[in-house]
């Protein structure tokens, strides 16, 4: 098995969460793609990294208060690309990739959006990483010290990272006498929430934001719980009615099975487990983690929820039939892999989990659902979890009452503007997404056959498997929207003088 398929299932592990003995899949945001569902003919080479030069910045530990403690630095990453900026003399724009929930390793070459586009407008490119994230951990501290340290993950939430973010903006402008150029920001999924936060709360730092694929109105109850799962139901529905019934079927056969004398040593022989199955939750879990990702990460050219039902629907069995069939779909995704689903792997910290036991609590849970059988969030319960493992108490209402999100029509229509929602329909999280325009400015570029983030990836090379005339489309449309804001900037500054 490749370190990229390991490092993949070990992210369905670290999204299980235990509650009274009771598995619950929790998806995640990330929009980090595993290397055997990219296309290597239109991979960017790792080498693209040796144009972008590492900084790091003395940035300050609180910046909303003034004790002694909130006075302290840490050393936080940034990247910047200058070779095809035009200058502070031009003005020229500043294209800003906000990090979120994982390492900034990868971003140059994952998010192609910045560079394929920067030199059209003669654009200094800026990658900031997220605090607690890869190497940007306060007080010379590993992430696991600063996470098991409840005074120091107090600091870890998302307003202290906009204000991260903005501190090395004005940074990278002071240093480069770039005052006037106009800052565009840039982030997907968790960091195109940011996005949208840091244009609202500092309109005079950031001048337009892209928004890719951020479910902005999961919170509170905004959106039905169940909008995640049902979007993965239609996704394998749409894609095959008989794929989708024998998922929907396999639950209560795996429930069945499990409870027969040698039924767990039954199914860890059809699904050709790592280890030994302990339950059948464990592979209730994972096929979910499984449905999940791929229907979040339903990209071409690989299609993978294709993939799947192509191996359930192809699969050649009468016996174990309905099971048979499910380890047909997980052999299809995985290929050649030598076993599945509980492979012996270090358990590492999430991130992530701390911040949706702070502030991110995002109610996701399945009802009445055509695919899976019915897992409703229980907000007590979730609250006990967070209480056991962090010591502290989730604040639901808290992103709703600091960013805003009931009424968001109503709203930032009255004082927001150049902002891009970007969705794909077959994304899980576009349920919680803003998917309708607001305003002339306030823009949502929707697919229907569009997923997680896909429009930030880079463009394809592939002459033999280009990107779909839809994806050329939403691209382009958003490169004209955010043209037209920084023409117009350049209109009123040349006003101004």
């Amino acid at each position: 098995m490749t370190p990229s398929r390991l490092s993949f299932i070990i992210s369905f592990i670290l999204s299980v969460t235990s509650i009274y003995g009771q598995k619950i899949y929790i998806p995640t945001l990330t929009l980090q793609l595993e290397d055997f569902l990219r296309d290597p003919e239109s991979a960017v080479s790792a080498s693209i990294t040796d144009n972008f030069e590492t900084f790091f910045f003395d940035q300050t530990l609180d910046h909303f208060s003034y004790t002694p403690q909130s006075y302290a630095t840490f050393k936080q990453r940034y990247f910047i690309d200058s070779r095809y900026w035009g200058g502070a003399n031009s003005s020229a724009p500043i294209f800003v990739y906000l990090g979120a929930e994982s390492s900034l390793d990868g971003a140059p070459t994952l998010i192609g959006f910045l560079r394929d586009n920067a030199a059209q407008f003669k654009a200094l490119l800026v990658y900031i990483e997220h605090r607690y994230y890869g190497q940007s951990i306060p007080l010379g501290m590993s992430f696991e010290e600063a996470l098991e340290n409840a005074d120091i993950r107090g600091y870890f939430s998302s307003a202290q990272a906009l204000a991260d973010y903005v501190a090395v903006i004005m940074h990278v402008k002071r240093e480069r006498n770039a005052i006037k150029s106009p800052v565009i920001v840039v982030g997907g999924s968790y960091g195109g929430m940011l996005a949208l936060w840091l244009r609202l709360k500092y309109p005079h730092v950031a001048l337009g934001a892209l928004a890719s694929s951020a479910p902005v109105l999961y919170f509170e109850d905004i959106t039905p719980q169940d909008a995640y799962y049902s979007v993965v139901a239609k996704d394998f529905k749409e894609t095959s009615e008989t794929c989708h019934q024998a998922i929907a079927n396999s639950w209560s056969e795996i429930d069945r099975v499990a409870k027969e004398l040698d039924g767990l040593s039954n199914l860890s022989k059809i699904f050709n487990t790592c280890r030994p199955l302990e339950s059948g939750a464990t592979l209730k879990s994972f096929l979910k983690g499984l449905y999940t990702k791929a229907a979040q990460h339903d990209n071409p050219p690989t299609y993978p929820v294709r993939l799947i039902c192509k191996g359930i629907d192809g699969a050649n069995t009468t016996e174990n039939d309905i099971l048979g069939k499910i380890s047909a779909g997980v052999v299809a995704y995985y290929w050649n892999s030598t076993c599945y689903v509980n492979p012996l792997l270090p358990v590492t910290p999430s991130g992530w989990s701390w911040q949706k036991c702070s502030e991110m609590v995002m109610p996701l849970g399945i009802t009445n659902n055509s695919m899976f059988p019915p897992a409703p969030f229980v907000l007590d319960d979730f609250t006990e979890y967070c209480r056991c493992k962090y010591g502290v108490v989730p604040r639901p209402h808290w992103v709703t009452t600091h960013y805003g999100g009931h009424d968001i029509e109503l709203i930032l229509r009255r004082f927001g503007s150049n902002i891009i929602f970007s969705n794909g329909l077959r994304d899980p999280w576009s349920g919680a997404g803003v998917l309708k325009n607001i305003s002339e400015s306030i823009i949502a570029v929707i697919t229907d056959q569009g997923s997680h983030c896909v429009d930030i990836y880079p463009e394809s090379h592939n002459t033999q498997c280009p990107d779909p005339d839809w994806l050329v489309k939403q691209r382009k449309t958003e490169v004209e929207i955010i043209k037209g804001w920084i023409d117009q900037y350049y209109a009123d500054l040349r006003a101004s003088k």
